[in-house]
């Protein structure tokens, strides 16, 4: 391959330090950085700008705003991960858990013969030339629904699979503790009457009391042992973390409030965020505030969830409104989640990892992506 490329003049982000100087990469990997100002003949001159390892996306929905970007506009798959694809790179994301669901409401999108389309394509290693971003993915599964054994059996030995989260969002816990919100936002969502909307509620409770257990147990045989890590998902409660941690859980996803995500941290648990919720100041659903479990030591990694630009913007916040030291706060979209989705080969600026990197310049106290390398070659 033979292939080598010289950047100077870098603030490079390492896992301990920011060190002004240049990095040399060499077919793909990175071979050698240097504290050093010379700047080698030939070099990319980065002006002073940051040069950090390429984003990890664990958990991310925004695919599914591309299939469908309007209500009654299915959008052709191929179409709809090219541009899917195209966003993440742009916001510095060069890996990324494709998070598709399974079990849960939503039709369209999330019928499991969607799910399967959008795998096939995703993962044809004829269209992998196609895509910017190394994509893996990640099965978020729902537990109250009596056909998810059968969906899963389809799915989980996929050569890809790195993470699966088990989920139940059954009106009255985890992300929706209060009923009368459930009520208000489907009236408002749907049109629906309250009467129909307390049968369907109903019926949700009594899918849970029937599947929950059962699907729990089987899905978890099903992935014990095989080094895909599993997340516990709003969890709310001591109880919910409790029962994760005893099954060998390892990962408490989007915790909705400080008792659980102290909880997670008290039993060793890895806790991950979401960043709109630290862009924004607040969680849009009324949950935990994400800068308080991050003053608190309670967040180890974010994830865009459903804006990709998020991730960089809210690794940043974590420095500058949080406090944290910027290699900490920017492990928490490279490092940590490389090594919580066992990626030992990226994630980092250091010898012998992937030459997977991002240029930011800051404008405003605003990180932007001016140009992004996977493998060492540049995708945007």
């Amino acid at each position: 391959m033979n292939h080598e490329i010289v950047f100077s003049n870098a603030r490079m982000i390492t896992p301990d330090a920011v060190v002004r100087g240049s990095l040399h990469v060499r077919d793909g990997v990175i071979h050698e950085l240097a504290s050093s100002s010379a700047a080698p003949a030939g070099a990319i001159d980065l002006g002073g700008d940051y040069l950090l390892p390429g984003l990890i996306d664990i958990h991310t929905d925004n695919l599914e705003r591309h299939l469908l970007p309007r209500q009654s506009a299915a959008w052709p798959v191929m179409a709809a991960l090219i541009s899917h694809d195209a966003q993440l790179a742009t916001a510095g994301i060069t890996t990324v858990l494709d998070s598709l669901c399974v079990g849960t409401d939503g039709g369209g999108v999330r019928d499991i013969a969607k799910v399967e389309e959008v795998i096939e394509l995703l993962f044809n290693p004829t269209h992998r030339d196609l895509f910017r971003v190394n994509h893996l993915l990640h099965l978020r599964a729902e537990l109250n629904n009596a056909d998810l054994p059968s969906m899963f059996e389809r799915l989980h030995r996929h050569p890809d699979l790195r993470l699966v989260s088990l989920m139940d969002h059954t009106p009255g816990q985890r992300q929706v503790p209060d009923v009368e919100n459930f009520f208000k936002e489907e009236m408002r969502r749907t049109g629906r009457s309250r009467e129909a909307l307390e049968l369907q509620l109903e019926a949700y409770r009594k899918a849970h009391d029937a599947n929950h257990g059962p699907n729990r147990r089987h899905l978890l045989s099903l992935l014990g042992g095989r080094g895909i890590a599993l997340a516990s998902h709003d969890d709310t409660t001591l109880e919910h973390v409790e029962e994760a941690h005893a099954e060998g859980i390892a990962i408490s996803e989007f915790p909705t409030t400080f008792v659980a995500a102290r909880a997670a941290r008290e039993r060793g648990m890895q806790i991950v965020a979401g960043g709109p919720n630290l862009v924004l100041g607040r969680s849009h659903s009324g949950n935990v505030s994400v800068a308080e479990l991050a003053k608190a030591g309670l967040v180890d990694v974010l994830s865009s969830d459903y804006a990709p630009s998020s991730l960089l913007h809210g690794a940043f916040l974590l420095h500058t409104k949080v406090g944290l030291p910027l290699p900490q706060a920017i492990a928490t979209v490279t490092a940590n989640p490389a090594k919580l989705v066992s990626l030992d080969d990226r994630g980092a600026i250091s010898p012998g990892r992937r030459a997977d990197l991002i240029r930011v310049r800051l404008v405003d106290e605003m990180p932007v992506v001016t140009t992004v390398w996977r493998d060492g070659l540049r995708v945007a």
